[in-house]
């Protein structure tokens, strides 16, 4: 046979050296009753010494699913997303499909090229955690439009009717700020994020209900909106700290809101927790291993990951009702003190 070696072998190449139509070559290959065993035992031979790779993703597309799930994540390297990740990993191998991971870097844009991307690889599900740009939902519904089940997780649009995973954040902020209050904080800020995104506002809404419940009040500019990127929470927490009356403890969304505080406490020689204390959220991997370790939310991510993907195949895959409605489920989330926001030391 005369061919370019760097070429991958189809099944027409093996077609055209037997002697035989394609489809027969094909019906061979998946032992198809028709064809004779003799017959199949050269086929197979013949794709031997041709290192012929049989095409999975096209046999799977021919049974009507192409067994592969997309997951679009705004980031891959937070400890968060990656253990979301795995959880969803474990799932899919479980039962015998593939992933395909994208991140959306925060970006709208970003977002919408991997659907369109995962749309063209014919996966047969996208698990979402929307970026921090995300406010329209019109590229969601595309995904149902092309017949693709769409799973929410973490970060989602209450918008669009789908099946969504996320923790019990509003309760979860209320409790660490009532811990705050415990510990005699009395000037806690709130650094946030997108207040389109459901997560955030609910964190913020916690925050809120536990101020208000405590008797508490703090100025307006202690709650501070879209503060996810580290240059916005340097220059507002830089900017609160320099206040004559400062806040003397900060309710961040994410950890790394309140690593970015840690180091400004570092070089201001603000002392943690003494002076300021510090909370965050989603118990990233660095939490437990900095000084003073950080009070953080652990949100349960695997878990979180795993009950997403769980849905579509113990769910959505074994319904019969092609217009099944989704519905919100909710894992509950673990307050974590440490070092960070312990003021008031406990003695045994």
């Amino acid at each position: 046979m005369n061919r370019n070696k760097n070429k991958r072998v189809t099944i027409y190449d093996l077609a055209k050296e037997l002697g035989v139509s394609a489809s027969y070559v094909s019906r061979a290959l998946n032992n198809h009753p028709s064809v004779n065993e003799k017959v199949k035992e050269s086929v197979r031979k013949k794709a031997l010494e041709l290192n012929y790779q049989q095409n999975s993703h096209a046999a799977n597309l021919r049974q009507g699913s192409s067994r592969t799930i997309g997951v679009i994540v705004p980031h891959i390297n937070q400890s968060f997303f990656s253990d979301a990740i795995a959880g969803i990993e474990e799932v899919c191998f479980e039962n015998n499909h593939s992933l395909v991971i994208c991140q959306s870097h925060e970006s709208f844009i970003q977002e919408c090229k991997a659907i369109d991307t995962l749309v063209h690889q014919n996966v047969d599900c996208i698990l979402i955690s929307v970026s921090a740009e995300t406010k329209s939902y019109t590229h969601l519904d595309n995904i149902k439009q092309h017949n693709i089940r769409l799973i929410q997780f973490d970060r989602s649009m209450e918008q669009v009717d789908s099946f969504k995973v996320s923790n019990d954040n509003k309760q979860a902020s209320y409790t660490v700020a009532k811990t705050l209050f415990q510990q005699g904080y009395k000037n806690v800020a709130f650094l946030g994020g997108p207040d389109h995104t459901t997560i955030f506002r609910q964190r913020k809404e916690g925050f809120l209900m536990a101020l208000k419940e405590s008797g508490l009040s703090i100025p307006y500019n202690f709650i501070v909106e879209d503060s996810l990127a580290k240059e916005k929470t340097v220059e507002m927490v830089t900017e609160l700290l320099a206040l004559k009356e400062p806040p003397d403890a900060f309710l961040t969304v994410t950890d790394y809101q309140s690593l970015a505080i840690l180091e400004i406490a570092w070089l201001k020689g603000i002392k943690v927790p003494d002076q300021l204390g510090i909370f965050g959220f989603a118990n990233e991997a660095f939490a437990s291993i900095i000084k003073p370790s950080l009070s953080s939310v652990d949100q349960k991510s695997k878990e979180l990951g795993r009950h997403a993907a769980s849905i579509y195949f113990e769910i959505i895959l074994k319904s019969k009702d092609t217009l099944l409605k989704g519905k919100e489920e909710i894992i509950k989330s673990e307050i974590i003190i440490r070092e960070s926001s312990m003021r008031i030391k406990t003695h045994s």
